[in-house]
């Protein structure tokens, strides 16, 4: 049995993983992190890691950036692996991740839907097909209580289909502060911040007469939450290293 902390578990997308895991054999939660205990939470909650006397397997993390302190310094003390669902982190938060990597499995994602990835593979494959001749634009829309913009998808999906071409794509973040032609080599990233938008991102191939568009919508907050613990299966009792989406996938 995989012992599962949720870290962020009194929020919406940790009640999502606990329903995902009541629901996959072989994983358990046993205690969560979290300012907040709802009453529905039946395991221990504690306001930092550092409070934690659970044996933990796995930490699966759906919280905000500015947590990952806590999260690193409790994955040095107990060697538990980490499945990282946050987005938004800093250039040196990315690298005490990294770091981390050294002494436990990291598996780290901007986005655990089976879905998303796909429309990755999909967008590459376009992108190396049409070349230059087709300009790349990227809109992404989420609720409004979403911290980051662009999304960590959005900028996945930026730097995989920028890849395919020599000499990669410059970013664009928006046009209002510029005032000029769109050049051949940049790549647009807009977002869109509204109700309850779960997640969309449009990928489009914009060509002289026809516009082809690679797009999904996560309906359900479930769809991460499923893949999340899906991670946190493949991850347990991996060697030390960095995880993705696209090594669980191929296994």
């Amino acid at each position: 049995m995989i012992n599962v902390l949720i870290y962020g578990i009194g929020g919406k997308m940790g009640a999502n993983v606990i329903s995902a895991i009541n629901e996959t054999d072989g994983v358990q939660v046993v205690c969560g992190v979290d300012k907040f205990a709802p009453e529905t939470v039946k395991v221990p909650v504690y306001p930092s890691c550092a409070q934690v006397e659970e044996k933990v397997d796995v930490l699966i993390d759906f919280s905000r950036a500015e947590t990952i302190d806590d999260i690193l310094a409790f994955a040095k003390k107990t060697y538990c692996a980490l499945v990282i669902a946050t987005t938004g982190h800093s250039a040196d938060q990315l690298k005490a991740i990294d770091e981390v990597s050294n002494l436990v499995p990291v598996f780290r994602a901007s986005n655990f839907s089976l879905g998303i990835n796909l429309l990755i593979d999909l967008a590459k494959k376009a992108a190396s097909v049409l070349g230059l001749a087709y300009d790349v634009e990227i809109v992404e829309a989420h609720h409004n209580m979403k911290v980051d913009a662009p999304s960590g998808t959005a900028m996945t999906i930026a730097e995989e289909v920028a890849a395919q071409y020599d000499g990669g794509k410059e970013f664009v973040f928006g046009r209002h502060e510029t005032n000029k032609r769109r050049e051949v080599h940049e790549m647009g990233i807009h977002a869109i911040r509204g109700g309850t938008i779960v997640g969309k991102h449009d990928v489009m191939f914009i060509g002289k007469d026809e516009i082809i568009t690679i797009s999904h919508e996560a309906q359900s907050r479930m769809v991460f939450a499923v893949g999340a613990v899906r991670a946190a299966k493949y991850v347990a009792g991996k060697p030390a290293g960095k995880y993705n989406m696209s090594m669980m996938l191929s296994e």
